[in-house]
């Protein structure tokens, strides 16, 4: 394969249109894919416009059947379990990345790139993510699941950069999304309605049921379990007279379990489906810091093999709403460790 020519995944966002102008420049032969996720979707017209400016080849890849096998039906299922999935660390190796390695191959292309705000580097003989420069922008936390294999032939080249840097580049360049703003939301649920969408996707109506307190007396009821998850607040609706918060969720009896904000503190969790980079489990057990969900701050937590594919996480002190389903990013200084899902 050809270590001159990569293939951008380009989404018809700024930073994707970025990422195959700074390698085009680098002297890379770049050939743009789109992927296409959602069955009632025929073209991305940003994207193209972004290849015809570049000059480059554009291809797009039909995914919309894996995405919904392997994305939208996980999702919808880890809802019904009562946990909070991320799915966007799930489709980045599974989806994208798997998409971009197949077309490389078809195309005689080494490397595969993406305009993900974070850098890739080798630490203790292994590829590891490690993050960017601009603390705002940092996306190593959703990049947690990337194998070995697909690091190796990965290029990431915003790692270097601020966002006001990259939509600067491309003012100046005249790439017509200069100006786009970012998607926020998750990509299949873009007006933010869970439970809308679960009721949809699944044909399932999720029937009401009682909020109870932690020893099981009834408080009111709730509009079925898939609109809560642990650490909510508001759309209770209890009148409890102080704030109160979803402290669990119990799937079997269909309760949602509610209680005050100190109920949600707690300092040992458990994770499985662990993705090992920037160490193995032969380095536990390993004190590092640790982010329960993208937003988090991170904080210090050592990290121990149990059995049966799961590991024993304690924080130093005590982390609140740590949410099954969530994915737990494990770092080492500015590298990834491990990523893994609460458990």
């Amino acid at each position: 394969m050809d270590k001159n020519k990569v293939v951008v995944g380009l989404s018809g966002g700024v930073d994707s249109a970025v990422t195959a102008l700074l390698l085009q420049r680098e002297g890379y032969e770049v050939i743009g894919v789109t992927m296409r996720q959602f069955k009632e979707e025929t073209f991305s017209a940003d994207a193209a416009s972004v290849a015809e400016t570049l000059g480059i080849k554009h291809v797009i890849e039909n995914l919309s059947d894996e995405f919904e096998r392997e994305i939208m039906r996980y999702f919808a299922s880890e809802y019904e379990k009562g946990r909070t999935p991320n799915p966007c660390t799930l489709c980045n190796p599974r989806i994208k990345w798997e998409m971009l390695t197949r077309a490389s191959d078809r195309e005689d292309a080494f490397y595969v790139a993406t305009g993900h705000y974070a850098n890739i580097d080798m630490i203790n003989g292994r590829y590891s993510i490690k993050n960017a420069v601009t603390a705002t922008k940092d996306q190593t936390y959703a990049l947690c699941n990337l194998t070995q294999e697909q690091l190796s032939r990965t290029l990431m080249p915003l790692g270097r950069y601020e966002k006001s840097e990259v939509r600067a580049i491309a003012e100046e360049a005249g790439i017509p999304v200069a100006g786009k703003v970012d998607s926020q939301d998750i990509c299949f649920i873009p007006d933010g309605d869970y439970a809308g969408f679960l009721e949809r996707f699944t044909g399932k109506k999720f029937e009401p049921g009682d909020f109870v307190d932690k020893d099981g007396r009834a408080l009111g009821r709730h509009n079925g379990i898939v609109h809560y998850t642990i650490g909510q607040r508001k759309g209770l609706n209890l009148p409890m007279g102080k704030p109160v918060f979803v402290t669990g969720i119990d799937v079997p009896n269909n309760r949602v379990v509610i209680g005050d904000n100190e109920d949600l503190f707690t300092t040992v969790f458990f994770v499985r489906d662990v993705n090992f980079m920037a160490g193995t489990e032969e380095d536990l057990p390993k004190t590092l810091m640790c982010k329960i969900r993208y937003a988090h701050k991170g904080e210090v937590c050592t990290l121990r093999q149990e059995s049966d594919g799961l590991y024993r996480a304690e924080f130093a002190a005590p982390v609140r709403a740590i949410t099954p389903g969530q994915t737990a990013v494990f770092y080492d200084g500015d590298y990834v460790f491990a990523g893994s899902v609460i458990a």
